[in-house]
């Protein structure tokens, strides 16, 4: 990459731009710009009227000239939904990379994981100490959201990784999307990158996880589309 990009930091499911804290600080230090995006699907009431398609608007309106995305869990599906010319690499980190058509639901086999508490239109998270923060000291589950059930339902229209290079950080030891999940989901991706953290290596290795980012910003990029 000829221009130095800046960076997007799309959080995932129950989640807010909060969660990037520590990583943020670690890539602003080398004098990079890093924005963030605070996804309308999660919110304090759930934002049952949200969805994909409208965190994937929330994306698209974050950029602001030429940006490296990185997306955590199902932030994955909107970043791939949100094409833009001016994204020059996604980086995956234990997330959902999906194809045209899918969503997150169809993505789990069509049915709710056991840790999904459902309530009507929104979903909550049951015990995310252990699902989302194992390697977490201090788990940080009282700044947890309800998620929009809707955004798990909505389908793909665009999938950004048939013509943008991508990287996939695959957690090795993840308890919210099983390891050989995220290594058959990271074929797709140009390139992958395996590191020993649970599902949030943003707050449990931050200084890992900055440093693969940092080198996925010096790779050159692909002279042909991925498929699969």
């Amino acid at each position: 990459m000829s221009e130095r990009p800046a960076i997007l930091l799309v959080h995932g499911a129950w989640h807010g731009s909060w969660c990037w804290e520590p990583l943020r600080t670690l890539l602003e230090s080398d004098g990079r710009r890093v924005d963030t995006v605070d996804l309308p699907s999660v919110a304090p009431e759930g934002a049952p009227g949200h969805g994909m398609h409208d965190d994937a608007a929330a994306i698209r309106a974050a950029i602001n000239g030429p940006t490296v995305i990185v997306a955590h869990s199902y932030g994955g599906i909107p970043a791939t939904q949100a094409t833009h010319p001016d994204v020059r690499h996604i980086v995956y980190v234990a997330a959902f990379l999906p194809d045209l058509g899918d969503s997150l639901m169809k993505m789990v086999g069509g049915s709710p994981p056991p840790w999904w508490d459902t309530r009507e239109d929104v979903i909550h998270a049951k015990t995310p100490e252990t699902i989302f923060f194992n390697g977490v000291e201090n788990p940080p589950t009282d700044r947890l959201h309800p998620q929009s059930r809707r955004a798990f339902t909505e389908e793909l229209t665009e999938a950004a990784w048939h013509t943008t290079p991508s990287t996939y950080v695959i957690a090795t030891s993840d308890n919210a999307i099983p390891p050989a999940a995220q290594e058959a989901m990271a074929k797709r991706a140009t390139t992958a990158v395996r590191l020993d953290a649970g599902h949030s290596p943003f707050l449990s290795c931050p200084q890992d996880l900055a440093a693969i980012i940092e080198a996925t910003l010096s790779l050159p990029r692909r002279s042909s589309p991925a498929s699969g």
